[in-house]
């Protein structure tokens, strides 16, 4: 469960922190819609970064599951695949990393329906 809080936290930082890079140290040196997809990037983060710590609270609650241990280690995958190209997208330009973002996004699904699925059996 501490890791999953720890994770929650370290990202919800982080997602804090670039937001405010993205309006202010991005403007106008990119842009607007790279700045668009950085501002994405960010909300992503910062809701999964809230997945996580639900996912925390649930294993105290529930006791630790390979469910949520799972749904865990997904979505915080998912932060790095999914905000993380599109981090990568924004500063760089190379458009091919805009394939690695779906896979991000699966993996955010995957840990929101292993959440679900855990909920159920519980």
């Amino acid at each position: 469960m501490n890791l999953f809080i720890i994770l929650g936290a370290i990202n919800a930082f982080l997602a804090v922190a670039l937001g405010a890079f993205g309006a202010h140290g991005l403007e106008g040196k990119v842009t607007e819609r790279m700045l668009e997809i950085w501002k994405t990037g960010v909300t992503y983060q910062m809701f999964h970064a809230g997945g996580l710590f639900v996912i925390a609270f649930m294993i105290d609650r529930l006791g630790s599951t390979g469910l949520l241990t799972t749904a865990g280690w997904s979505m915080f995958i998912g932060i790095i695949l999914f905000s993380g190209s599109l981090y990568i997208l924004t500063i760089s330009g190379v458009k091919i990393l805009g394939a690695i973002t779906p896979l991000g996004g699966l993996a955010f699904l995957l840990g929101w329906v292993l959440v679900i699925v855990a909920a159920i059996k519980a």
